[in-house]
């Protein structure tokens, strides 16, 4: 009986060890992918290729990306490995512009494996590929041209008057303020008028329903930290697993309101001009399509070419309108806090672009018009220079569509595999923007931008599948800069950190334990 079960043991020890060894043989072949094409690749830990520490919590995984792309410094790309999984990092502007707009049709697609039907709000224009992204692309196209950002121009002027009142009695006090949650309500504001046609009255109340749920998006749980990782370590795992980034709660709140909104419309007949407005027309198929005039691509994949008919539920609705207030409110938001922090210790920056401001302001009787804001050149720069030393979107993935070599290198990418373009890294790169830690919009100077390539500027992504909601952020971004710095000076606090510290485990760029800065209000008005 002894010597049945030490033989067991034995036999098990073996099978063990073979299968141990089995697994190891596979994933050092599956790591030498890069190296057998003589692409510049790093060390590998097994299982896990170049993602450990991530896979352990123990880096952010969009600022462990930066760390790659410098990691491969003097390279065009970089071949990296999750799990068995090759992947590419991309360095150069010229190869990055190849797969962001010459080669697009080879890489339409983000990467992300949507499920619809069990997570209706990722249904959305940011998620989707194929033909199905194309037919919503064109669809949505009408909501952000020049006609419609002036309609509702006036909202967010409007909000900008309510943020200046909101901050009276502290400037007159001289307190200090968290800005981050402040401007998030300016901007919540904006996003609930000018996407859902509702008052969310945030700035007058920081505990209004709807800034709460805005700040439930953005809680970091459990599951929000296992869709990031999955998103960038494991991207096919998050169908399979069917994780979402959301809590229930929060999708069923918007999936409601949605309905809610859409039925009450239709039912009284209640027209508004704003972002709810043209997803009902496009529901009940009465807005004419706008031209493809910002697709342009080969359509030789046979995803894009479909013309299956896409149709405008519900549920794409309040996809849609999830992703307006969801991309809306945070990215323009953590734009203004970095961009106000920067104005604060820089103080002749500061001084130099509220003499702008005012400047332009006189000339229409003390009023932000649609056109004075493009007068503003030194503001276009600021917010330019804002976004290139604090990108709120660290990091592009697209996937691979069809097995080819991306041209000028050795790098024969199969189908499904994996890019990633680090935009932080790019605006940190000092071959394109020497001292990169200095806070300059002299860099955004007609001059200063022809001497780098285009591509090393990603704000917002490029190509067919830029930001759709670029220029609304912009704007929104700016009435609310304007808007400020034409009654108060912003400065350091006692609470200030110099240097930043970033939140790890934010889901977008932040500063640890918020912004906190004192308004003060000018003595010259």
């Amino acid at each position: 009986m002894l010597e049945a079960l030490q033989s067991y043991y034995v036999q098990l020890g073996t099978i063990s060890a073979l299968i141990l060894a089995a697994i190891y043989v596979y994933f050092k072949v599956c790591h030498s992918y890069w190296q057998k094409l003589g692409v510049p690749t790093l060390p590998t830990s097994i299982p896990f290729g170049n993602f450990q520490n991530v896979v352990f919590s123990k880096k952010n995984p969009f600022a462990y990306i930066t760390e790659l792309y410098n990691a491969f410094e003097g390279h065009k790309i970089g071949g990296i490995y999750r799990f068995d999984k090759p992947s590419l990092i991309l360095r150069d502007p010229e190869v990055i512009k190849q797969v962001l707009v010459k080669d697009f049709d080879h890489f339409y697609s983000r990467g992300a494996t949507v499920d619809e039907k069990k997570n209706p709000l990722l249904g959305h224009v940011g998620a989707l590929s194929g033909s199905k992204w194309k037919n919503l692309r064109v669809k949505l196209s009408p909501t952000f041209t020049s006609g419609k950002m002036k309609i509702m121009f006036g909202t967010l002027v409007d909000c900008g008057k309510e943020l200046q009142t909101c901050l009276e009695t502290s400037a007159k006090s001289g307190e200090m303020l968290e800005m981050k949650d402040l401007l998030a309500r300016y901007s919540t504001d904006i996003i609930g008028s000018c996407a859902f046609g509702i008052q969310c009255n945030s700035l007058s109340n920081p505990d209004a329903e709807f800034r709460n749920w805005g700040r439930k998006i953005f809680m970091p749980t459990y599951k929000s930290k296992l869709f990031r990782l999955i998103t960038i370590v494991f991207p096919s795992l998050a169908k399979i697993l069917n994780v979402s980034p959301f809590p229930k709660d929060v999708s069923d709140y918007f999936m409601k309101m949605v309905r809610d909104t859409v039925a009450y419309r239709e039912k009284n007949d209640v027209k508004r001009n704003d972002f709810m407005q043209l997803l009902i027309q496009l529901k009940n198929k009465t807005l004419g399509v706008a031209e493809e005039e910002d697709i342009k691509y080969n359509l030789e994949d046979d995803d894009l070419k479909s013309n299956t008919p896409f149709e405008v539920t519900l549920d794409v609705m309040a996809a849609q309108a999830f992703v307006f207030f969801l991309a809306g409110f945070e990215t323009s938001s953590t734009t203004m806090t970095f961009c106000l922090y920067e104005l604060a210790v820089n103080q002749d920056i500061q001084e130099r672009l509220r003499e702008e401001i005012d400047s332009v302001l006189e000339k229409n009787d003390g009023e932000i018009t649609y056109d004075s804001i493009f007068e503003m050149e030194y503001l276009d720069k600021v917010v330019n220079e804002t976004l290139r030393k604090y990108p709120p979107a660290q990091t592009l993935t697209r996937e691979r569509t069809k097995t080819t070599k991306i041209r000028g290198t050795n790098a024969v990418m199969e189908k499904g595999m994996q890019i990633m373009i680090s935009i932080m890294g790019l605006h940190h790169d000092p071959k394109y923007y020497p001292d990169p830690e200095k806070f300059d919009p002299e860099r955004f100077s007609e001059e200063e931008k022809s001497k780098r390539p285009h591509f090393s500027y990603l704000p917002f992504g490029e190509g067919p599948r830029i930001c759709i909601g670029m220029r609304f952020g912009l704007m929104q971004t700016k009435v609310g800069i304007i808007s400020l710095l034409s009654k108060y000076e912003v400065h350091p606090s006692e609470k200030t950190s110099i240097p930043l510290v970033f939140d790890s485990k934010a889901l977008v760029l932040a500063p640890e334990g918020g912004m906190w800065l004192k308004i003060v209000a000018r003595t010259d008005k």
